[in-house]
């Protein structure tokens, strides 16, 4: 599934646009009178209410500022703000194809998530560099450049290894080599949200969900042909022949992989389409089991980063499921509940089997630490790949 284009503010006086940039308005809104964390919060939380919008003014833009702030308790920072924005000097990146784009430190600052520092690091590593620039009364860098001014930066920030991580990730980046993110777990272990917010972060234009998938196939396949198609993960047993296996426990298994095995057609697809068009991909679900996702690397030419997430605290798991009540029918969420010691036992196999298959685990515990573990563990990978 491909990301929605991006807010884009247009120039009302000759057409043009240039991406929304989140680094602009909160450096803005420190202006008025936020703190860097409040700024960046606004700043974030603007982002996600505008994404459906494909272009706004910069007078809709502030309009749009001010309603949020003053919604929200800012009222203090609301005056300031409107009397006092002002269009940031813009510095324009180029590329080595001689395309450019506006310095952002938003962006910049996402690309450092590859290095797992703490938010507040990176963003003084942006915040300097941004000043170097503007000291320098530079009007545009070559990524190069700009790639250099990174890594002496980070050097001094964190350490020559932490600049070596950032290094790699840009080498990697240049030669076009795509990578495939699979993110495996149980119901309610957070694979959405975290696909989502990694996309974002690592500038993945396409993730799956293996949920979609098997939602297009019984589309497809009546339940009469494939009846384990048709019910949840952990439920298709109901539908497999009489085994002899007991039901709540490695019957269930049983029908989990009937069931994975069938949607593995459907990742084939997605792999292949990926693969012809050299891009990077995100693909999460439940049906990403470890076996499989060793399966995946070897077939592929791809960096494959498997991990497995992990709610390894039975209630905090339980929680979770009583919360999907809020996204998803109630119904669904009494059934979720109702089905608890099943989908404790389906991650308990997963965990076993990601340890066989050495797929690193991945403790779910909030969104800030399982994207920095996720990234320590892309980091990883990208080293491995470099004696390949």
């Amino acid at each position: 599934m491909e990301k929605p284009d991006r807010l884009h503010i247009v120039n009302e006086a000759d057409g043009s646009s240039v991406p929304f940039l989140r680094g602009i308005l909160t450096r803005s809104l420190q202006k008025a009178g936020l703190s860097f964390e409040e700024a960046y919060h606004v700043s974030s939380e603007i982002r996600k209410d505008l994404a459906p919008d494909t272009g706004l003014t910069s007078p809709q833009l502030r309009i749009e500022v001010g309603r949020y702030l003053q919604v929200n308790g800012f009222d203090e920072v609301l005056d300031s703000y409107l009397k006092h924005v002002v269009e940031q000097p813009l510095i324009r990146v180029i590329t080595k194809d001689e395309s450019d784009s506006p310095f952002s430190k938003g962006q910049l600052a996402d690309s450092l998530e590859v290095c797992a520092l703490p938010q507040g690091m990176a963003y003084d590593v942006v915040q300097t560099i941004e000043a170097d620039l503007l000291a320098s009364d530079q009007t545009e860098v070559s990524s190069a450049d700009l790639t250099e001014m990174v890594l002496e930066r980070l050097e001094e920030a964190a350490g020559s290894e932490t600049a070596g991580v950032y290094k790699r990730w840009v080498e990697f980046s240049d030669r076009g080599r795509p990578m495939i993110i699979l993110i495996g777990g149980t119901t309610g272990s957070g694979k959405s949200t975290i696909s989502s917010e990694l996309a974002h972060r690592l500038d993945i234009v396409r993730t799956q969900s293996t949920d979609m998938l098997r939602e297009v196939m019984r589309l497809l396949i009546p339940e009469r042909l494939i009846p384990t198609l048709h019910g949840s993960s952990f439920e298709a047993y109901a539908s497999l022949p009489t085994t002899g296996l007991e039901r709540s426990g490695e019957e269930m298994i049983a029908g989990y992989l009937t069931q994975s095995s069938q949607v593995a057609v459907g990742i084939e697809g997605v792999l292949n389409r990926a693969a012809n068009e050299k891009v990077s991909l995100i693909i999460e679900g439940v049906h990403m089991h470890p076996s499989l996702m060793d399966q995946i690397a070897k077939e592929t030419d791809a960096l494959v980063v498997p991990v497995i997430l992990a709610v390894l605290k039975s209630k905090r798991l339980k929680k979770r499921l009583v919360g999907r009540g809020q996204t998803i029918t109630s119904r669904r969420s009494e059934r979720y509940i109702e089905s608890f010691k099943k989908i404790w036992e389906l991650q308990s196999f997963l965990l076993s089997e990601a340890d066989q298959y050495n797929i690193p685990i991945i403790p779910n515990e909030d969104e800030d630490s399982t994207l920095r573990l996720i990234m320590q563990t892309v980091s990883a990978y990208l080293k491995e790949s470099e004696s390949e």
